[in-house]
């Protein structure tokens, strides 16, 4: 039996709508079995599927196939997560630095962010005060 790339991976819970992942395929940021899918491609149980979503590239082997979304409890049947350790280690260091890598033009930070800012800010003059 055999399914659509983007219809497997809204079902499976790896996207929350079918149309973010028809957008991912086409962004190219699907893989399966290391060459780009197109969101029409067929997958069948075996094949590995890489899924790009910045800065972490998550990787999952098919074991089953499903057309319906499933629950949160069921989808370890339908597939196994192979992502490498390393990959998490790229989302934590992201959740880390925090408002540092704020992006130029992302607009207004938010209040928690605003508080953080002001901490760091006041924690660093402070430390300059004392030399004077």
């Amino acid at each position: 039996m055999e399914i659509r790339i983007d219809k497997w991976m809204w079902a499976t819970r790896i996207f929350k709508t079918r149309t973010i992942a028809l957008e991912a395929c086409k962004k190219n940021r699907v893989t399966v079995n290391d060459i780009p899918a197109k969101p029409s491609r067929m997958i069948k149980v075996g094949d590995v599927v890489q899924v790009r979503k910045p800065p972490v590239t998550y990787s999952f082997k098919v074991l089953d196939i499903t057309s319906n979304r499933v629950g949160a409890k069921l989808v370890p049947q339908y597939l196994e997560n192979m992502t490498p350790p390393e990959q998490y280690e790229l989302l934590e260091l992201q959740k880390i630095s925090g408002f540092v890598d704020r992006v130029r033009g992302a607009g207004r930070p938010t209040k928690k962010e605003r508080r953080d800012l002001d901490d760091f800010n006041f924690s660093v003059f402070e430390e300059d005060d004392s030399d004077f």
